[in-house]
């Protein structure tokens, strides 16, 4: 059984960790493999959308602490590359979905997601979860502390202190909890939440495909440079490129432009 099903369904392509019988637990074969697949995705013209889900009752549980390493058999690296790597797959989920991958990345919080779990949940640049979910940091729990780039995009969406309280404290966070807090944008009841997941992934690959991939590289650019004016030449640059496409003349066209 693959760890990571690949379901492409027109402009949206769905990765859904499938291991459910060990909640989804990232192992190196399915670490590596849902780096990959964020690649291969980026690479493919076809896809506009990305999402992250889970099969079965758990997003993901986090590391499995059971399983044995196995970096050299998943990796594509080799074996020079493999000795001096310092980031290995987990810190190449925000790495590859925010630098190296320009479409947006949706993560589809079916269950609890768990640590490293947690941290590729996120990593995504857009979150949609189940009301029945949780969320939970859990490195205190095992004397850990947190990786997958986590104390960044947790810090990011909820400040120092709220992060802080979450990596330190561990005590996992409802779907109303999460989207009272921002680290979340929906919660979707667990019987709509299959469907609602692919709907609002087509309703974003509906936008001109250069709308959603500047847009993102703009906001991206924003949250990580002190060189306001710079940037807005970056945004006001990146405007005129998407107005400049077919497709954004056929959406303005159709009156789909924003403030139209």
């Amino acid at each position: 059984m693959a760890p990571l099903e690949i379901d492409q369904q027109g402009p949206v392509r769905l990765l859904r960790l499938n291991r459910p019988g060990q909640r989804n637990a990232l192992n190196d074969e399915l670490g590596w493999a849902i780096v990959y697949a964020l690649r291969d995705a980026q690479a493919d013209p076809s896809t506009a959308v990305v999402a992250v889900t889970g099969n079965g009752s758990a997003f993901c549980a986090g590391l499995d602490l059971k399983a044995e390493r196995d970096l050299a058999t998943h990796s594509r690296m080799s074996a020079e590359d493999l000795a001096i790597d310092d980031l290995r797959w987990v810190s190449r989920f925000l790495l590859t979905i925010r630098n190296d991958c320009d479409k947006p990345v949706v993560a589809g919080i079916n269950g609890p997601a768990v640590g490293g779990g947690l941290a590729l949940a996120m990593a995504c640049d857009l979150r949609v979860m189940a009301s029945t979910a949780t969320l939970v940091t859990g490195y205190s729990r095992v004397g850990g502390a947190p990786d997958g780039g986590l104390s960044f995009t947790l810090a990011e969406a909820v400040g120092y202190e709220g992060a802080l309280r979450l990596m330190l404290e561990s005590t996992p966070v409802t779907g109303p909890q999460a989207l009272s807090m921002r680290l979340v944008g929906e919660v979707v009841d667990i019987g709509e939440f299959p469907a609602r997941l692919v709907e609002y992934c087509e309703s974003l690959a509906a936008l001109p495909p250069l709308t959603l991939r500047l847009t993102k590289r703009s906001l991206r650019n924003a949250t990580r440079h002190a060189d306001l004016e710079g940037h807005l030449r970056y945004e006001l640059a990146n405007l005129l490129r998407a107005f400049d496409t077919d497709a954004s003349k056929a959406a303005r066209a159709q009156r789909l432009a924003p403030f139209e």
